[in-house]
């Protein structure tokens, strides 16, 4: 298995920081058969954005969320403002995060630390489903 590639369209979330792991999971089984490679994640979006970082303290994402809303106010002198306070914010964000991520693959599984997870990060105070691009490359074992 030299390529796989597949679109993940998420549910809407609400603003904020979101640990979207088992969804990426769940859309490829074909990650098991990867004995070595990369699954490199990509957001199709400009006003949300991807990140990897801690899953165990709920606290976490809400601080994230709260730095960020510092880092990037709604009541900043935007010039970009039709549509709406949040939106240019949320490209702020974006662009300071990124727009994808890549974890190395071992065995079928995904070489996270112990403490990460994969994170959507949106930005937008209403936002519907965002689609994810999820490219694997690897190679099977050899048996």
């Amino acid at each position: 298995m030299p390529w796989f590639q597949q679109t993940l369209q998420l549910p809407p979330f609400r603003r904020g920081f979101h640990l979207i792991t088992s969804h990426v999971l769940a859309a490829l089984p074909e990650l098991r058969r990867v004995d070595v490679g990369i699954l490199h994640v990509f957001i199709q979006h400009t006003s949300a954005s991807l990140t990897i970082n801690e899953n165990a303290d709920h606290d976490v994402p809400v601080d994230l969320e709260a730095s960020f809303n510092a880092i990037a106010p709604e009541d900043f002198d935007y010039r970009h403002t039709m549509e709406g306070p949040d939106d240019m914010p949320a490209h702020v964000k974006a662009a300071l995060l990124g727009s994808s991520v890549t974890i190395p693959i071992d065995d079928g599984r995904l070489l996270l630390g112990t403490w990460q997870g994969i994170y959507l990060c949106e930005h937008r105070n209403r936002a519907s489903g965002r689609k994810l691009v999820l490219t694997l490359q690897g190679q099977a074992p050899t048996d």
